[in-house]
């Protein structure tokens, strides 16, 4: 630790491809001043089919990479999948930077539903996860839940395949029941996956305006905001005059042109994805 500076070092953030843009977006918004290094595990995607055991390792191969090669201060796993396969044991191996992961926002939608009835669209590897079903065990009491598996939504997400993304978010609402905030009826649709807020618009037209959208980017981006300023690490403000350093790096271990695409179609950012071997 002799010689780093916690307060200026970049926070790593990854997911299996573009889904985790939207937890980028989120911590770009909450933190403006910090660096950020995002990595896209395209080569290996998708997680969410996936069994753990290839999860849990691309998971330490990428903290052990943006440990060594980025000298991260913190990570955060924007990925539920990789969350409940693997967060346990990144921690483990690493317990000298914060580690933030995401999981569905249940607790959020049972605050918010008057119905108690939640919709929740998730990854069929999220919703088998011991950690997702432990989660739902604390809350059934409070609400019923149902789930929906979405073979392949996040797949057409990466590949920006209108035609899939709406097939399958029709597909997928249309067995869950009725929406609504009338008795009996969904009024609450948790996006479990961080792919999903990018089908956001499609999922609006199906559900109806007065069904409530949950993802869970800001509140991941709090925790994170909230653990590096308990460590005394969060960066500091520029000095007038002076050019921050840049405020973020992006790289895939696959196709570079997709999430180049899609950082600029979905958070506005004109920039060069590197090409990274992990």
């Amino acid at each position: 630790m002799n010689g780093v500076n916690r307060n200026v070092d970049a926070i790593g953030v990854f997911d299996s491809g573009v889904g985790g843009l939207s937890v980028l977006r989120a911590l770009l918004t909450e933190l403006p001043h910090e660096r950020f290094v995002y990595l896209a595990d395209q080569g290996h995607a998708p997680y969410g089919e996936r069994e753990d055991s290839h999860i849990i390792q691309r998971a330490s191969a990428i903290t052990r990479y943006l440990t060594a090669q980025h000298r991260v201060k913190a990570m955060v796993v924007a990925c539920n999948t990789a969350t409940a396969a693997a967060i346990h044991l990144m921690r483990e191996a690493h317990p000298e930077i914060p580690i933030v992961g995401i999981e569905p926002a249940l607790k959020p939608a049972v605050a918010l539903s008057t119905t108690h009835r939640i919709g929740v669209m998730a990854t069929r590897g999220t919703l088998q996860s011991e950690k997702f079903r432990s989660l739902l065990e604390g809350l059934s009491a409070q609400a019923v839940f149902v789930l929906q598996p979405c073979d392949g939504l996040a797949d057409a997400i990466e590949r920006d395949d209108a035609i899939q993304i709406g097939a399958i978010c029709a597909q997928s609402t249309s067995v869950m029941g009725t929406f609504d905030s009338q008795p009996d009826q969904i009024d609450t649709l948790v996006l479990g996956c961080t792919h999903y807020p990018f089908a956001s618009d499609i999922l609006r037209s199906l559900v109806g305006d007065a069904v409530h959208l949950l993802e869970g980017g800001a509140p991941v981006a709090r925790q994170t905001r909230r653990v590096l300023e308990q460590r005394g690490w969060l960066a500091p403000a520029p000095v007038a005059h002076t050019a921050p350093p840049p405020p973020l790096v992006i790289g895939s271990t696959g196709r570079t042109d997709a999430l180049q695409s899609a950082a600029k179609r979905w958070l506005g950012l004109d920039c060069t994805v590197a090409s990274w071997d992990v």
